[in-house]
């Protein structure tokens, strides 16, 4: 099985590009974030003549949005709301007896006190509430995967430069203490760091302000899938399709696949 993680940044504008990575990479399952469309408006069609009949979608217009595309079909669906808003973050499936939940954690905004920045105070909420639902709904041998746009760059590694970036949201001390300890609730796999060494850059973002991103390569790592052991012992590979982060009007964001055997 094969599942893959997008953050597409308006998926009725990058609708063939999806396809294309469907085509070129052959995922069973696609989790896509900031959809940026109302359920209305989701092009279905596209997708479905591509071989993914079964599809799960929460979306709003302009901003956020979820959907889980697969060739499977789903057992169960849900859709959750996360800190007192409906704002489309959080969606779950599950295929194969595995629950597969869809993240879109805040960015957080440009200031890194809550007290002066509601955004970055309502994504250490939002980390904080999943955590707790992770440890109240599950034990930690039940398969469950959690992937999506974190927002959040936890390890040394997963940035550019962890020293200038400390006091930068997304891999600021509170954002990493949380997010660490929402790995923990069930003792998460990360996919990635799972096959790549903690001393080796990773990333799956790019600024869309480097002119030429693979020149400046000051990337974050924000999108994620991990795995609980039930699942984490299937893991066979991890892949972050870069390229396609050059495809023409590409999103910020690469897609990242796992392969389970």
């Amino acid at each position: 099985m094969k599942i893959m993680s997008w953050n597409i940044n308006s998926v009725r504008l990058r609708a063939p590009m999806v396809v294309k990575m469907m085509e070129e990479a052959q995922p069973d399952i696609i989790c896509l974030q900031e959809t940026k469309c109302p359920d209305e408006a989701f092009p279905f069609k596209v997708f479905k003549r591509a071989g993914y009949d079964h599809i799960h979608v929460h979306g709003m217009k302009s901003y956020n949005g979820q959907a889980i595309l697969s060739k499977m079909p789903f057992e169960s669906t849900a859709i959750h709301h996360r800190v007192g808003r409906e704002d489309c973050r959080h969606i779950a499936v599950t295929v194969d007896g595995i629950d597969i939940h869809n993240l879109y954690i805040p960015a957080g905004g440009d200031e890194p006190d809550p007290n002066l920045n509601e955004k970055y105070k309502h994504k250490l909420d939002f980390v904080d509430e999943i955590t707790a639902f992770f440890a109240s709904h599950y034990k930690k041998n039940n398969k469950v995967i959690a992937l999506g746009d974190f927002n959040i760059a936890p390890h040394e590694h997963d940035v550019w430069s962890s020293k200038q970036l400390k006091n930068v949201v997304s891999h600021t001390e509170p954002e990493i203490t949380r997010l660490l300890k929402m790995q923990q609730s069930l003792n998460f796999t990360d996919a990635a760091r799972h096959f790549i060494p903690m001393d080796e850059k990773a990333y799956s973002w790019w600024s869309y302000r480097n002119r030429d991103w693979k020149v400046s390569n000051r990337g974050r790592r924000l999108d994620h899938i991990w795995m609980t052991e039930a699942v984490a012992g299937s893991l066979s590979s991890y892949d972050m399709f870069s390229h396609a982060r050059d495809w023409d009007k590409p999103s910020d964001h690469a897609p990242i696949m796992i392969t389970l055997n």
